[in-house]
């Protein structure tokens, strides 16, 4: 009898474990410390660091400083902007209106967005989702038209720049490639469904609940934030100053980015993913769901997070970067183990970071790194370029205009060279490359040529927007 008691406690002892504990040592401390003793010095920016295991911190610290000007050091209860980090947010959301009815995932969004053009195939909202909608990246768009990020620029316009666009990268569903586009009308999408912004109904269903006091969408560029990090990136204006000031503070555009939080924060929602007091089981089911291509592939995309591995183990993860700031979610949930970073230098790699905090805790359970099946677009670009001769550059000098960008492109020359003359863009050397393109900076240009071997047009392929046609004026 007593044996059987044994044995059944012993069982029961061992069916109330949890997932392998990360390990931690004398030396567990000082190898994460030593991660980030580069920015951990007077004077530079840095990151708030959290490693978290079963919901709790076991390790928090600040290294750097917040701000500069004042000389506030960071901390985890230190406010930062956190990039494409948002997009979780953002898609749960979605996803919570999904499960109330009041949106359909798979609808034609021009249900919702009847201005956006009636293209050969429909998008749909899970499309933008999974950035599988083909819709040309809003902030690459911007960029081409020579509107820059700090730049006054209505939510009104933005959407009259997706919809100016008479056709997508690719076919709707056919292929992955992340657009920023999808999530701005997704928060858009929100205020024309709910009479909410994203802001409000964020705060109404996932932050309040939560306790994320510190947890913000900011489209009122006037808000003001305590705590708030200010961002920087590597000086190259003052050769005595080792940074420069990188923030926007007019910047307000949210759904694709926006939000503003700290790691203490980022803690209670790292929770929910195993409490589910926001959304329960059906709801995380849905925001770890994967997205499906047209010919059945799946890719790694989620809702607003790719599950993927890491060195063999299940990961849940996203990125953000914008304007200096950077962030990186890293979630481990067979091992209930994860690291958040924030941080406000613009050469800081958070998601390296997090892997190698990852390495230090929990290496002894990981295994080789497993290469992403994310489906992504290949450049077919070479890189091997020379000049254009006399007799080339006579033919495409010339202005040239693109009605869905609304802007003109100058081709000029100066000193015996070829210049790509853009609004609020330093010129940009064409070069002729081996394939019959031309590059022009991170710019590819396809040439059109008439009768007379003039340039009659040019595309332009910038990576998340493809196809961009002008033609001479």
């Amino acid at each position: 009898m007593r044996f059987a008691l044994a044995t059944s406690l012993m069982f029961a002892i061992f069916a109330l474990e949890g997932p392998a504990r990360a390990q931690r040592t004398d030396t567990t401390i000082p190898a994460v410390d030593a991660i980030f003793a580069p920015w951990d010095e007077t004077g530079s920016p840095g990151c708030a660091l959290g490693v978290v295991e079963d919901g709790e911190f076991i390790y928090e610290r600040g290294y750097g400083f917040a701000n500069l000007d004042w000389g506030i050091p960071s901390a985890t209860d230190t406010v930062f902007y956190v990039g494409s980090v948002s997009k979780q947010f953002t898609a749960a959301v979605i996803a919570l209106l999904a499960e109330e009815g009041a949106v359909d995932l798979d609808e034609n969004i021009r249900e919702y967005f009847p201005e956006i053009p009636k293209y050969v195939r429909p998008i749909t909202v899970r499309h933008l989702v999974h950035h599988t909608s083909g819709l040309r990246d809003i902030y690459t768009l911007m960029s081409l038209a020579g509107i820059r990020l700090e730049d006054v620029f209505t939510d009104e316009q933005a959407i009259e720049l997706i919809a100016a666009q008479r056709e997508t990268n690719f076919e709707p569903g056919s292929e992955y490639l992340y657009s920023n586009s999808g999530y701005f009308l997704l928060a858009q999408l929100v205020e024309r469904v709910s009479g909410k912004t994203l802001r409000e109904f964020a705060e109404e269903k996932i932050f309040a609940p939560l306790g994320m006091k510190d947890t913000h969408f900011h489209d009122r560029p006037g808000h003001i934030v305590g705590r708030r990090a200010i961002s920087y990136q590597d000086s190259d204006v003052d050769e005595h100053q080792e940074f420069q000031v990188s923030y926007l503070g007019n910047f307000d555009k949210v759904g694709a980015g926006g939000l503003y939080t700290t790691v203490r924060d980022l803690l209670l929602w790292d929770r929910n993913f195993y409490s589910g007091d926001v959304g329960a089981k059906p709801f995380l089911d849905l925001i770890h769901t994967r997205g499906v291509l047209n010919d059945g592939s799946e890719i790694t995309y989620a809702f607003g997070l790719t599950v993927d591995e890491y060195r063999g183990s299940k990961t849940v993860s996203h990125g953000g970067s914008m304007m200096g700031f950077k962030a990186a979610y890293l979630q481990f949930p067979e091992q209930r183990f994860s690291v958040i970073t924030t941080c406000n230098l613009g050469s800081i790699n958070p998601m390296l970071l997090a892997q190698q905090v990852a390495d230090v805790y929990l290496g002894d359970q990981l295994a080789r790194a497993v290469p992403s099946s994310t489906t992504m677009r290949r450049s077919n670009s070479s890189t091997a370029s020379e000049p254009f001769d006399n007799d080339e550059i006579v033919g495409l000098v010339g202005t040239f205009y693109s009605d869905e960008l609304d802007v003109s492109y100058e081709l000029a020359v100066e000193n015996g060279q070829l210049w790509l003359r853009l609004r609020n863009t330093p010129p940009l050397l064409l070069r002729k490359l081996e394939d019959g393109q031309a590059r022009a900076g991170p710019l590819n240009l396809t040439f059109e040529h008439d009768a007379a071997e003039m340039a009659s047009a040019f595309t332009v392929n910038a990576g998340r927007v493809t196809n961009i046609r002008f033609k001479r004026r």
